[in-house]
């Protein structure tokens, strides 16, 4: 994603910044197409994957600064880099003094006049909504400028739901919603991007949760877990996670067919979380559920692009 706020912020403090993004690759890559960083004299900002590969760019931005202008290179990960990689990636570095425009969400720029496909990309996006992933059409970098959030309800904020935020909230392209009964429950400072929401009673907070948000349920009650359970396989979701050992599953599947749900409803939800070879303890925990929201999140990428 193309961080516009990110690039306004830095150009307020620094002035002209360079902006090295990963725009293709062949093979192995130290990071993701779309994955860039911010350079300005003296500093930076982001990552490309570190290395030698990183600190090239890095020079080579830093001298673009006082002329301006934008570039591509194509760099081998090979003997040349000290590195053994095996693969090549494309680097797209542009100075900016200013925000671009985005078009239907989307920041494309290139040489020439705007090729075809990259105006039906655009179309796309204004027409129907389809937003692109980021890398070259036709000679053109074509960047989202906005990500879609993914809706994260996290039910607890004991030790493991404070666990749970300290790891997810840096994620990028997650939106939190972190829900307990007082706001004494919440530690002082919560982390940017979560929304701290005190309720008396959870579950009736659970109408405010869109359909196709996600779910953890790890609060301090086993009846309070239990009745956000019902309210969630009445109101939907894209995925329902509790907190439980084998025993606390099997006493849930019984209550919950008790109260009117049938056996496929209720075999959605995921009972323990994270991964259990990983341990009890709850950053260990946090680093399984971290996990699977990304192989998740892969997934649907990997089904949108099908």
């Amino acid at each position: 994603m193309f961080d516009l706020g990110a690039l306004q912020a830095a150009i307020e403090a620094h002035g002209p910044v360079a902006r090295v993004v990963i725009a293709a690759h062949d093979g192995s890559s130290p990071r993701e197409v779309g994955a860039a960083m911010l350079v300005w004299e003296g500093g930076q900002a982001g990552t490309i994957g570190g290395g030698a590969l990183e600190w090239e760019a890095l020079a080579r931005a830093r001298a673009m600064l006082a002329s301006g202008g934008a570039r591509v290179d194509r760099q081998a990960l090979g003997p040349a880099l000290g590195q053994c990689c095996g693969g090549a990636v494309t680097l797209w570095t542009e100075v900016y003094a200013g925000v671009p425009v985005a078009e239907a969400g989307i920041v494309a720029r290139g040489p020439g006049e705007m090729p075809l496909a990259v105006s039906r990309v655009l179309a796309r996006a204004r027409g129907e909504g389809v937003v692109p992933g980021p890398g070259l059409v036709q000679g053109w970098l074509v960047e989202p400028a906005v990500e879609p959030k993914r809706a994260l309800w996290i039910w607890g904020a004991g030790h493991v739901g404070r666990a749970l935020v300290a790891v997810l909230a840096p994620l990028p392209g997650l939106a939190i919603t972190w829900v307990d009964v007082a706001a004494e429950r919440f530690p002082d400072v919560v982390p940017d991007g979560v929304t701290a929401l005190p309720v008396a009673v959870p579950e009736a907070a659970v109408r405010l949760a869109p359909v196709e948000a996600e779910h953890l349920v790890l609060t301090y009650s086993h009846a309070v877990d239990l009745a956000l359970c019902d309210a969630l396989l009445r109101r939907g979701f894209a995925s329902l996670g509790l907190i439980g050992s084998a025993t606390k599953w099997a006493r849930f599947r019984s209550r919950l067919a008790g109260l009117g749900h049938s056996a496929e409803a209720v075999a959605r939800i995921d009972c323990p979380i994270g991964n259990p070879a990983l341990g009890k303890h709850p950053q260990a925990i946090a680093v399984g559920v971290a996990a699977e929201l990304l192989a998740r999140r892969v997934t649907l990428r990997r089904k949108m692009k099908a």
